[in-house]
């Protein structure tokens, strides 16, 4: 009887989540017909981010982009448009969390449902995240439902070199629409965690942090050796296709080009690194892992931004001397025991006043909305609240190469526009709506059914 029950409970908890994710998208489909009308957000405080605060504002969005933003009165609201009254409530951009894992993990204990990391080598950088990213997350209304637009989604930090990340936007009819840029980063993690335990039956993996050193370096190496290989083909193969043929042997078979090398896609990947094109997110903790790190990423040239740097307290000036921006977070980790009580909490504010551009993170899924806390946690212990709000929102969209998108209420830019009934780092304040390229996103949740279904009771 037990078992029955069990089974009974577990088939029911499963077509609860098939349903709410059917009706969810049911309801997004029914209102893509609704994201070309103009649309107007009419009496609330706008946080433009770029150009201060309008208190009694008008933002009008038309076709997925904002097309006029200013003080009532100073802007024309079209007769066709649908005005909705947003007095009393705050209104601004879209917040972008700079590193999450939503989309590869739903259930921590299941297995089978994480798609977190490849443990068969630690060199992957030819994996993707788009190529395992599930749209279709519950994780994902939950988090937008606190006014989360965008995310960068990495692989887990097991790996010194996991694979590549990628930016989503956090609405969509398939994964295909959700992202926005397939491999926009990838990670180069030196933080202790990644060496390999020795009960691996064979001794494949470093077990130091001399053994990943050198294995980076080696991988790096290789990279370029692979570029010339092919640099030194395409030369010969132009020199060939050119050559003019001597009198004597035309009609006759030409040359044959060279041989291509043989492609290989964990060195192919590394390519656009290596080349500058694109940044590495570095992430080590503390002092002598980073100065590690940062001199693989010199002597190779690499373009970075450092992560995971919550304990580096000491050589902050040194991390200021970089000129790169800082990924924080998650804020609430506990100090070493060498360290003061607020070490984790008060390191934006001191990045801040050695002029070092910072954004947010909240390095996981599962409570990814609580993003606009940290920074909120960051005010509290010195950040100015300016550059706190500016941390989920312009820098990362800066940083990530899509501030002509996305990052502030400007005309021009993607209609991702948070709608609220208070300050967006107060954890009092609650998300009212949210809308994605100007589209009215269903503020449901499995967590809101969840609420609706049992609170009664």
């Amino acid at each position: 009887m037990k078992q029955s029950s069990v089974v009974s409970r577990r088939s029911s908890a499963r077509a609860v989540g098939q349903l709410l994710s059917l009706l969810t998208l049911c309801f997004s489909l029914s209102i893509t017909a609704d994201s070309q009308q103009t649309v107007v957000l009419k009496g609330g405080k706008l946080l433009t981010i770029t150009h201060g605060v309008i208190e009694n504002g008008v933002l009008v969005m038309a076709n997925g982009k904002i097309t006029a933003v200013g003080a009532a009165g100073s802007v024309t609201v079209p007769t066709d448009a649908r005005v909705m009254d947003v007095s009393g409530m705050t209104v601004y951009p879209g917040l972008i969390d700079s590193e999450t894992d939503l989309g590869l993990t739903e259930i921590s204990a299941e297995q089978s449902t994480n798609d977190l990391v490849e443990l068969s080598d630690e060199i992957m950088p030819h994996m993707h995240v788009y190529d395992a990213f599930h749209a279709e997350s519950q994780l994902i209304p939950v988090t937008r439902l606190n006014g989360i637009t965008n995310a960068i989604v990495a692989p887990d930090s097991r790996d010194t070199l996991p694979g590549q990340d990628s930016f989503i936007q956090l609405d969509g009819k398939s994964a295909q629409e959700m992202l926005l840029v397939r491999d926009i980063a990838m990670p180069l993690n030196f933080t202790g965690d990644q060496r390999r335990n020795q009960s691996f039956e064979r001794a494949k993996f470093p077990f130091t942090r001399m053994g990943m050193a050198a294995q980076l370096r080696q991988a790096f190496l290789d990279a370029q050796d692979y570029a010339q290989h092919w640099a030194d083909y395409e030369k010969k193969k132009a020199e060939a296709e050119n050559k003019p043929t001597p009198d004597k042997d035309k009609g006759k078979d030409k040359k044959q080009p060279p041989a291509p090398p043989k492609r290989d896609l964990k060195l192919e990947a590394l390519l656009p690194y290596l080349q500058g094109k694109k940044p590495i997110v570095l992430a080590a903790e503390g002092p002598s892992d980073l100065e590690t790190a940062v001199g693989l990423a010199r002597e190779f040239n690499l373009k970075f931004v450092l992560n995971h740097i919550s304990h580096s307290q000491p050589v902050l000036d040194y991390v200021a001397g970089l000129k790169v921006p800082v990924i924080v977070g998650p804020i609430y980790e506990e100090p070493k025991p060498e360290e003061r009580y607020d070490a984790v909490y008060s390191l934006p504010a001191q990045l801040y006043k050695r002029g070092v551009k910072i954004v947010f993170a909240s390095d996981e899924a599962h409570n990814a909305r609580n993003l606009p806390y940290q920074a909120g946690y960051a005010v509290a212990f010195g950040l100015p609240y300016d550059e706190a709000l500016k941390a989920i929102t312009l820098n990362p969209a800066e940083i990530w190469g899509v501030a002509d998108r996305l990052g502030s209420l400007d005309v021009g830019k993607t209609a991702n526009v948070v709608v609220a009934n208070g300050d967006p780092l107060d954890v009092r304040t609650d998300v009212k709506q949210v809308f994605i390229e100007g589209r009215q996103i269903p503020m449901t949740s499995r967590q809101t059914w969840l609420r609706d279904q049992y609170s009664g009771r």
